[in-house]
Order: C-alpha cells, then sequence, then structure tokens
C-alpha cells in the first residue's frame, strides 16, 4: 500500500519559513519524480515544485527564490524548503509522487500552511 504523509505545515507570520516534509512508503522511491502541489483558497491546485528521480528540479515563477525543494531516497523522503512565505501562499500543500515509465501517480493527503500576522 502506498502511502505519501506530508508533516511540517502550520501558521507563520509572512517572511517567515516553513520546512515540509514528505514520507513515502511502499513503492520504489528512487524511481519516483516527486512534487509539491497547492491549492490556495478559492483556487484550483497548482504545480508548485518537482523533483525528478535523478535530481533536475523545477519552480513554479511564483516560488522561484523563495522555495527549495530536495530529496532523500535513503530516507524515502522529499522535502519542501520555504521561505520568504507570503499571505498569499497560504495553501493546502500536497505531495506527490510519478513514475513516469508506467505512469503510476499517488498523492499525500495535504498540510495546511497559513501565513498570517
Amino acid at each position: 500500500q502506498v502511502q505519501l504523509v506530508e508533516s511540517g505545515g502550520g501558521l507563520v507570520q509572512p517572511g517567515g519559513s516553513l520546512r515540509l516534509s514528505c514520507a513515502a512508503s511502499g513503492l520504489i522511491f528512487s524511481d519516483a519524480d516527486m512534487g509539491w502541489y497547492r491549492q490556495r483558497p478559492g483556487r484550483q491546485r497548482e504545480l508548485v515544485t518537482t523533483i525528478t528521480s535523478s535530481g533536475n528540479t523545477n519552480y513554479a515563477d511564483s516560488v522561484k527564490g523563495r522555495f527549495t525543494i530536495s530529496r532523500d531516497n535513503a530516507k524515502s523522503t522529499v522535502y519542501l524548503q520555504m521561505t520568504s512565505l507570503k499571505p498569499d501562499d497560504t495553501a493546502v500543500f500536497y505531495c506527490h509522487a510519478k513514475f513516469p515509465n508506467w505512469g503510476g501517480a499517488y498523492w499525500g493527503q495535504g498540510t495546511q500552511v497559513t501565513v498570517s500576522s
């Protein structure tokens, strides 16, 4: 059974930082392209950042220079370091795993990030 479990969300003041984690189990983590998506209030879910199995990264323009994705294959965990947070970053953040070779994809349950003073 595949599980993606996010953690690290919470309430942070504008300009602050948070690190999200996503621990994966039940899959070959090193084969997966991993990503973080978010759903802001009243908006559709959107891509934030991805990291391929080989370590290539991609970022949405809105988070470039502020967010950093990384992965630890030994721990089957992907991270999202978020800095200079803005109220507009308030969202539920979801972890995503994708296997390009066979098309499998999985979602985590999401973690709430609220940026507010």
